[in-house]
């Protein structure tokens, strides 16, 4: 699978391009604004990127109008088509946000329900219960996602929706020559929906990518053969800046241990997570670190430990933004060109090395050394050991261990290294060392 040795560049598209928060209805070929970025994605060497909600919308883009138009304040489909192309030609593949467990309360269907009633033949696409009541008086109850009712929850048991939206993910493909999709709150859609969809979508594409929205739990229930080829990494996201807050990066290394490491009970070992350090549901990572040094360490961290690294927009730059309550906007802002600096530079080294190095996309893991300050962890392929080496103090550190031992080039730097049991590491390092 192409996305096990990828990076991605994930965008939340209407805040990106600087559209209306509620759709005003006005047509405007916002999404456009993609084609003067694919040649700056395509040079940091992001292999895909994982579009949030695209289509038409009450607001947000998580309030499904219509699975099959682009949302008019981005453009056109014919708009969007033209941007895949683009996207493709820099190499760069697309996955967009698949919203299946429910739409807002402007999708047709509803509306008809709406409008008809207990007559209305799309009553059964919904949860709904015409002896009650909601707070838009529509003069029935309706099931809302976690009791969100302007998100109208899809009753994926009814074969008819699921045909539906097996029928619009056969569109898009058709029509935008998409690679794959994350699935909005995997954690809330049906096992059986999500079989039938891994099964479809491999007859279309072979290397369709699915990858679901999980925050915590047994990840393995739905990342399997019969399901979703990833989930999103939310255990290790908390490690990676807690560890540097807290210095104690005993906590990630624990994390990575258990789902990764060699024991029998390790339980992910040989799968590809997404993972990440910020996206459009969280502060950004150079908001949520307390020294603005480890930034670079994090990104270090996160190239080097296994899964599928997801970068969110402007924060390769180094962009803040802290979630507020009532304002995901602050998370979701506008740029209107890219502003790349040394940090950018640096992510985009660690991209090229992990890309040409099949130990760091798909080895094993193993912790050599944990201190609270220090972590060196080993990945392992056949044919490569590369030992990622990480300091988070303000002093230089010599770690000690029997297997710090020989010769390896620092990939970072490719710098030769002599190690006789031990290894010296500059305060806030990181490097990348292959073992000779």
């Amino acid at each position: 699978m192409w996305a096990y040795n990828g990076v991605f560049y994930q965008i939340y598209p209407i805040g990106f391009c600087g559209a209306p928060v509620h759709n005003d209805g006005e047509c405007v070929p916002r999404i456009r604004k993609l084609l003067d970025w694919s040649e700056y994605l395509g040079n940091l060497g992001v292999d895909s990127i994982l579009l949030n909600p695209i289509f038409e919308s009450d607001n947000h883009g998580y309030d499904t109008r219509d699975f099959k138009q682009i949302d008019c304040r981005l453009g056109t489909n014919e708009d969007f088509a033209d941007v895949c192309k683009s996207l493709h030609k820099h190499g760069v593949k697309i996955v967009l946000d698949g919203v299946f467990n429910h739409v807002g309360r402007g999708f047709w269907a509803f509306k008809d329900v709406q409008e008809k009633k207990y007559d209305s033949p799309y009553k059964d696409w919904f949860h709904i219960n015409f002896d009650g009541n909601n707070s838009y008086n529509d003069g029935f109850w309706y099931e809302g996602w976690e009791g969100h009712f302007e998100l109208v929850k899809l009753n994926l048991h009814n074969p008819a929706v699921t045909d539906y939206l097996l029928e619009c993910v056969k569109f898009w493909v058709d029509t935008f020559d998409i690679d794959g999709l994350r699935l909005d709150v995997a954690y809330s859609l049906d096992h059986h929906f999500m079989k039938r969809l891994r099964s479809y979508v491999q007859e279309l594409k072979s290397d369709f990518v699915l990858i679901g929205e999980v925050l915590f739990g047994d990840y393995n229930l739905i990342v399997n053969d019969e399901m979703l080829h990833s989930c999103t990494n939310y255990e290790c996201y908390k490690g990676i800046y807690s560890s540097f807050n807290s210095m104690n990066l005993f906590e990630i290394a624990h994390s990575l241990h258990r789902q990764f490491g060699a024991d029998q009970w390790c339980i992910y070992r040989g799968k590809h997570l997404m993972t990440f350090v910020d996206n459009h549901d969280v502060t950004r990572l150079a908001s949520i670190l307390t020294n603005k040094k480890h930034i670079p360490l994090a990104y270090g961290l996160l190239l080097g430990m296994p899964g599928i690294p997801c970068l969110y927009y402007g924060s390769e730059w180094g962009e803040t933004g802290e979630k507020a309550p009532d304002n995901d906007y602050a998370l979701r802002p506008c740029f209107e060109e890219p502003k790349p600096n040394e940090l950018t530079d640096y992510i985009r080294l660690l991209i090229t090395v992990r890309q040409k190095s099949d130990a760091i996309c798909n080895g094993s893991y193993r912790n050599v050394v944990i201190q609270n300050h220090q972590l060196v962890f080993e990945r392992r392929s056949n044919d490569e050991c590369v030992m990622i080496a990480i300091n988070a103090s303000d002093s230089p550190y010599t770690a000690r261990h029997q297997d710090l031992n020989g010769n390896a080039l620092d990939l970072l730097t490719e710098e030769k290294v002599t190690m006789n049991g031990s290894l010296e590491l500059p305060a806030y390092s990181v490097q990348y060392l292959k073992v000779m």
